[in-house]
């Protein structure tokens, strides 16, 4: 072990436990107040159910942990946005969890509460998941009504992907076990099955304060809309339970009896551990954004055996295509190497630029994997394509477009980590979040903006110096350093990949040591829903 291999591996743990700490903050939702109240009215939190519910053997990988991280810190700040979600065995059966979390503004729905419930009705359309529910919400936060109620991607956009998906034939199962209020009471009913826990589970359009205010009726919440009148008298749900533990035992129940569904058919054989320590990834991969190292060396600690077959090796040495396979699973990887490459004719390219060959080779790998069917996994760590008039003159925007395209038009499932810069262009051309990765999760050393920190602060602070300059303020050289102080800590801080999961630009952020666990749950999932479409790149100049 060298020098620089110790200095990486000790930055690289500092960075994941940071990430640790923020998850236990994360986790205890709105507070350990908040969850006694929970206990105290005989509830389980969010996070207990899920527990209880899932296989004790299984994982849960959570989707959005994040996201509204750093938000809505005025309202007091909301949690993972409210709702955990994520993917689970439940009897057998990988599923995505839907589950309100109480603790955290009994459950409100913020902005982000439905752009994160919108991202796992994506996950689960495109997977062919079954989807549970675990409903305990106040409904819509009314101070942000504005934000979250009328557009095509706000609130109401969950309900018509609830008849999406029944006409789909995807099964969704909801549990009501607390209050489900107004237009949130749909999610449920539009659901296969509604099951209710008994005196702490309400489901009505209107609360009894909303009818007195309205019609003058005087009602309580529990003959309004209990467990006892929407199972005996209404038939809106199908059956109540006496506690939390008994309605989540039955949603088990109901998922043992689930017919198997059709498979996609990608190859999967037995998992082997990668013959290379996959802690060294630690050490080899740097913490300084700027410095470049091999990229081989990386994915020899996440693949199946260390062992990779490269596509066009000696040829645009920028990208690495190779196949492989993670915990048994055949893939394709895109990656882009960081080490400066010399070429045949003796140049020199730097390390995680996109060149015009690069491109092309990429391009061709993405159609081979199409017709081979082989999953694709993306790994990011993008400075751009490469300017300049040579690259201009050897067609650089001609030999992106192709790879653009067919990355955009590949019908196999893709996998995306952002290991360290993503930006600009590059960022799509590796499949983005706007290309429609099945998932996509930054690791911790991640970095997401139009440019790198440094350069993107030295041209805002000459935009905004020449415009102070054309109103006639005098700029001394101490008041522009401390400008670009001030642009720096801003910009660096909208690169945080904290700040893209907040916002669900990206699912989450994971030690790069469960990245092996995500692409296997990843492909599993995706094997569960059947390529339709035929992979056809359309026109594309040669």
């Amino acid at each position: 072990m060298d020098i620089a291999f110790n200095k990486n591996e000790d930055l690289n743990k500092q960075l994941i436990y940071r990430l640790q700490k923020k998850w236990e903050q994360v986790k205890l939702g709105g507070g350990t107040k908040r969850i006694e109240k929970e206990h105290a009215k005989g509830k389980l939190t969010a996070r207990e159910r899920i527990q209880y519910l899932i296989d004790e053997d299984s994982e849960f990988l959570e989707i959005g942990g994040f996201a509204a991280d750093g938000m809505y810190e005025e309202e007091g700040g909301c949690p993972s946005a409210g709702v955990i979600t994520g993917l689970a065995h439940v009897s057998g059966r990988l599923c995505m969890i839907v589950a309100n979390d109480a603790t955290v503004k009994a459950g409100a729905w913020f902005p982000m509460t439905a752009k994160k419930n919108l991202r796992a009705q994506e996950i689960a359309m495109e997977n062919r998941l079954p989807v549970i529910y675990l409903v305990d919400s106040a409904g819509v936060f009314l101070p942000m009504q504005n934000k979250i109620f009328p557009d095509k991607e706000h609130f109401g956009r969950q309900f018509r992907n609830n008849a999406k998906m029944s006409s789909m034939g995807i099964i969704q199962v909801a549990a009501i076990m607390g209050s489900c209020v107004a237009g949130g009471a749909y999610l449920p009913i539009m659901s296969d099955e509604a099951l209710i826990v008994n005196e702490t589970g309400s489901i009505f359009l209107a609360g009894s304060y909303l009818v007195k205010a309205a019609i003058g009726e005087n009602v309580d919440n529990e003959t309004l809309g209990g467990a006892t009148t929407h199972c005996e008298i209404s038939g809106v749900t199908d059956n109540k339970y006496d506690s939390d533990e008994a309605c989540l035992d039955a949603i088990r129940q109901i998922f043992d009896k689930i017919g198997e569904p059709e498979k996609a058919g990608f190859d999967r054989k037995e998992s082997l551990p990668p013959k290379v320590k996959e802690s060294d990834l630690l050490g080899i991969f740097p913490s300084d954004r700027v410095k470049p190292y091999d990229m081989l060396e990386v994915l020899k600690c996440l693949v199946d055996d260390s062992e990779i077959e490269e596509y066009k090796k000696d040829y645009g040495k920028t990208l690495i295509c190779c196949t492989a396979r993670v915990d048994g699973w055949a893939v394709g990887i895109v990656a882009n190497q960081r080490k400066i490459v010399k070429t045949k004719k003796g140049e020199m390219q730097m390390g995680g630029v996109i060149y015009s060959d690069s491109a092309d080779k990429a391009a061709r790998f993405i159609m081979n994997c199409n017709q081979r069917k082989i999953p694709l996994v993306f790994l990011q760590d993008v400075s751009g394509f490469m300017v300049g008039s040579k690259a201009e003159h050897g067609g650089i925007i001609k030999d992106g477009a192709k790879m653009v395209n067919a990355m955009a038009n590949s019908v196999v499932p893709k996998f995306t980590f952002i290991l360290g810069n993503s930006y600009g262009a590059g960022n799509y051309a590796m499949c983005g979040k706007a290309y429609d990765p099945r998932l996509i999760f930054s690791w911790p050393s991640a970095q997401m903006a139009v440019m790198s920190g440094a350069s993107a602060a030295k041209t805002l602070l000459q935009i905004k110096v020449a415009s102070l300059k054309k109103s006639g303020q005098v700029i001394s050289d101490e008041d522009e350093k401390k400008l670009l102080d001030e642009i720096t800590d801003k910009y660096n801080e909208e690169l945080s990949p904290y700040y893209a999961a907040a916002r669900l630009w990206v699912d989450g952020v994971i030690d790069p040591l469960e990245t092996r666990k995500v692409i296997s749950m990843g492909i599993a999932a995706a094997n569960l829903a059947p390529i339709q479409d035929k992979f056809n790149v359309g026109v594309i100049q040669t």
